[in-house]
Parts: C-alpha cells; sequence; structure tokens
C-alpha cells in the first residue's frame, strides 16, 4: 500500500527554508560581532566555544535548505577551529590565521551564501 503524503509537507519545508535564507543576514552579523571581540593574544574561551556552536549550527542545518557550499565553508573552519581548540596554548598567528579564514567567509556569504562555488 503507497504512502500518503502529507499535503502540507512541501508547504512546510519551503516555510523553513525561507526562515533559514531569511536568518543567515543576522547569522552573520553574529559571526562578524563575535569575531570582532575575539583577542588572538588572549582568546576568552567562552568566545571560542560561541564561534564554534554557531559554525557547527551552520555546518549541520545549512545543506538541508539548499545552502550546500555555506555549509561546507562552515564546517572546515569548524573543524579547523576544533583543532585549535584541542590545544594548550595556541600562538596568536595561529588564531590571526584562523579568523582570516572566518573574515572571508562571512564577507563571501554576505553577498550570496547560496552560491554553488566558494572563491
Amino acid at each position: 500500500m503507497a504512502t500518503l503524503i502529507d499535503q502540507d509537507f512541501f508547504a512546510r519545508l519551503n516555510a523553513l527554508n525561507d526562515k533559514f535564507a531569511a536568518s543567515v543576514p543576522s547569522t552573520m552579523a553574529r559571526l562578524r560581532d563575535a569575531r570582532m571581540r575575539f583577542e588572538p593574544h588572549a582568546p576568552d574561551n567562552a568566545l571560542v566555544a560561541e564561534l564554534h556552536q554557531m559554525l557547527h549550527t551552520i555546518a549541520g542545518s545549512a545543506a538541508t535548505f539548499g545552502f550546500r557550499v555555506l555549509g561546507q565553508q562552515a564546517r572546515q573552519l569548524e573543524q579547523r577551529l576544533r583543532v585549535l581548540m584541542a590545544f594548550e596554548t595556541v600562538s596568536p598567528p595561529d588564531w590571526e590565521n584562523w579568523m582570516a579564514g572566518l573574515d572571508e567567509y562571512v564577507a563571501w556569504a554576505e553577498v550570496n551564501p547560496k552560491a554553488d562555488q566558494y572563491p
């Protein structure tokens, strides 16, 4: 017997897609704000955790809503951040290198977060 398709499924899915798309600018603004508060000479562990959580959330949900590359790039930044978090001490240049990648990502996402290529 065939499974009946919930008539409202696609309407709900489209509404969720629209909600995610509408949230991208504020998410990028939050990433930019956190990055601006980041001090590579004395990183705040709570801020590092906040950045990690934001990137993890983007990475986990972006592809579901048609933002495949946005999610892939968030995952790469998240993984690089996780490596830095594993060390007792990280040099300021290593943090600055990671932050440059974050800056590039946010600038790209602010222009076209649904793009299918990343520079």
